[in-house]
């Protein structure tokens, strides 16, 4: 994973100092440009009679209010399944985020950008053999990088970076948990596509 990682980085660093001085046809960012962009990740795993899966997808839209400033908003869904050979149990959430992106160089084919999010979502869990509804508050600054590929379709990353979150744990009078943090965890990349109408 650290090798694809590091060749991503590469291939990103190369493109960016190709692409400095130069904006190729009509990729890049603007003023006024609206774009949709999302990833889609699934794993499945299993160990003798132990099953995982888990599902996630996470549709977006952003507009540009400015050259620099976009306004973003999206939607996460995810669900997880367990199965051990004997019980069963599921998870599943639905979140909501908007925000505001700032691009160092929206207009060249690649792009660094840094951003803020509020984020709430909703999660249900029958781990236990009743649902448990919780809900969680965030605050997060994601750091993105998106290259063009052509005039109106980009490769996207993006890394969490710093973020605070406050969970309630079910409610019920149960003590909530807040997290404050810093992921350095560059293996928590999340890629997707993106296209500019």
């Amino acid at each position: 994973m650290k090798k694809i990682i590091l060749t991503i980085a590469a291939v990103f660093a190369l493109s960016f100092a190709n692409a400095q001085d130069k904006k190729e046809g009509g990729s890049g960012f603007a003023s006024g440009d609206l774009f949709f962009s999302g990833r889609v990740n699934f794993s499945n795993s299993k160990t003798g009679d132990v099953k995982n899966d888990d599902l996630t997808f996470a549709p977006s839209v952003g507009y540009f209010l400015t050259d620099n400033w976009a306004l973003v908003g999206g939607l996460e869904i995810g669900s997880s399944k367990d199965d051990n050979g004997v019980t069963s149990t599921k998870q599943s959430s639905t979140g909501i985020n908007v925000g505001a992106n700032y691009y160092f160089t929206p207009a060249n084919q690649f792009s660094l950008s840094i951003g803020g999010r509020i984020s709430y979502t909703a999660s249900k869990d029958d781990s236990s053999g009743t649902d448990v509804d919780t809900k969680e508050m965030g605050l997060r600054v994601p750091v993105g990088l998106h290259y063009f590929v052509s005039d109106h379709f980009a490769i996207t990353a993006e890394w969490a970076g710093l973020g605070y979150t406050t969970n309630d744990n079910g409610g019920d009078g149960a003590d909530k948990t807040n997290t404050f943090g810093l992921d350095v965890n560059m293996s928590a990349i999340g890629f997707g596509l993106l296209y500019k109408l």
